[in-house]
């Protein structure tokens, strides 16, 4: 998948400049309070444009500078090859996890999504 998978906008000025569409996405990323995780579907519906591959897209391409793992999976899996790294984000910044069962695949948590999932609003803390 390349750079026209992303939604038009008119591209980067300079060959080694982020897409606006990108840097938008990014934008959001970091918006996510910490303890707290959006999907990428959540992130594309903040923004109006785009969908869930297209973010997705932009955080393999472009996520290392921001806290990555607070965008994920509708499902609640933590993202496969990084699942140590985000889960010790995770536990860090307290985010809710649901126990791995006995058939997860290493037994690694999930995300608790009816917990730690963040609508953007104005309410950072607190799980509920």
């Amino acid at each position: 998948m390349s750079q026209e998978s992303l939604p038009s906008d008119g591209g980067p000025e300079h060959p080694d400049a982020l897409p606006a569409y990108a840097e938008r996405v990014l934008e959001v990323a970091e918006l996510i309070p910490p303890g707290r995780v959006m999907t990428y579907g959540d992130v594309a519906e903040w923004l109006g444009e785009g969908g869930p591959r297209q973010v997705g897209r932009v955080m393999a391409l472009y996520g290392g500078a921001v806290p990555w793992w607070r965008v994920v999976r509708a499902d609640g899996v933590l993202l496969p090859g990084h699942e140590l790294r985000a889960l010790g984000h995770y536990r860090a910044e307290g985010t809710p996890l649901r126990e791995a069962g006995r058939a997860a695949e290493g037994h690694v948590p999930r995300l608790d999504m009816r917990r730690a999932r963040w609508d953007g609003g104005a309410d950072t803390g607190g799980h509920t």
